[in-house]
């Protein structure tokens, strides 16, 4: 059974709550003006809309990231896989971002993999 949310508590804390509970690292999606979470358990699905896109700059790690109105994703523990509405920009190119996960539950490096295969590893500080 899926649970959505409307909680009024603002919407960084409500991504931030949810993504700590799937293991991933919480700054990863810093979404704002949120209206809806969702995530059903067993099939391990969550969507998280807002109410327009959100081009983001992550400074630390010099990447322009994408947040479509509407993200979803399949959560296993330490791993979103399956992700839509997510694109980050490389060279001249926004490429669609289909998994982040940790490689180890200790690693201090979070990996984000693309629809064309090719994959990079960032500090998890820089999030």
């Amino acid at each position: 059974m899926a649970q959505r949310s409307f909680a009024e508590m603002s919407s960084v804390r409500r991504s931030q709550y949810n993504c700590s509970k799937s293991c991933v690292f919480q700054g990863a999606l810093p979404m704002e003006d949120m209206e809806e979470f969702g995530y059903n358990r067993e099939a391990g699905f969550v969507w998280l809309i807002q109410k327009k896109k959100k081009d983001h700059v992550f400074k630390q790690i010099k990447r322009a990231v994408s947040y479509a109105p509407e993200v979803t994703a399949f959560v296993e523990q330490y791993k979103l896989k399956k992700m839509t509405g997510v694109k980050t920009k490389e060279l001249l190119l926004w490429l669609s971002v289909v998994e982040v996960y940790f490689d180890k539950p200790t690693s201090e490096k979070l990996t984000f993999k693309t629809g064309t295969g090719l994959s990079d590893s960032f500090p998890a500080s820089a999030f």
